[in-house]
């Protein structure tokens, strides 16, 4: 299988959203797109958006509020989504991959 176009252009925006400068520190950010490591509401809010994000509730970003300002929540939310984007699109390339093989 050829290289993918866009590997460059997805590992850009992985470091950026990851290890870029921001409002919550990057091994927060690294954690929530891994969506491992993040215990109480935290946790349940990242592997919520990982799963399912449009079944994230207010009540679950409340919960985050007493830890958390608006920008660290968009950050976790974003690196959330980004880390489950990753996740899925590397799924989707190891089958394609596989099926060029068979």
């Amino acid at each position: 299988m050829p290289a993918n176009p866009h590997r460059q252009k997805w590992q850009t925006l992985l470091e950026r959203v990851l290890i870029g400068p921001g409002a919550t520190p990057a091994l927060l950010r690294q954690q929530a797109a891994d969506d491992r490591g993040l215990a109480g509401a935290t946790g349940a809010y990242v592997h919520q958006v990982h799963v399912d994000a449009l079944r994230t509730t207010d009540e679950q970003v409340d919960a985050l509020r007493s830890s958390y300002s608006e920008d660290q929540i968009f950050e976790l939310t974003v690196a959330a989504a980004t880390g489950a984007g990753r996740d899925r699109l590397d799924k989707v390339l190891a089958l394609l991959a596989e099926q060029e093989r068979a």
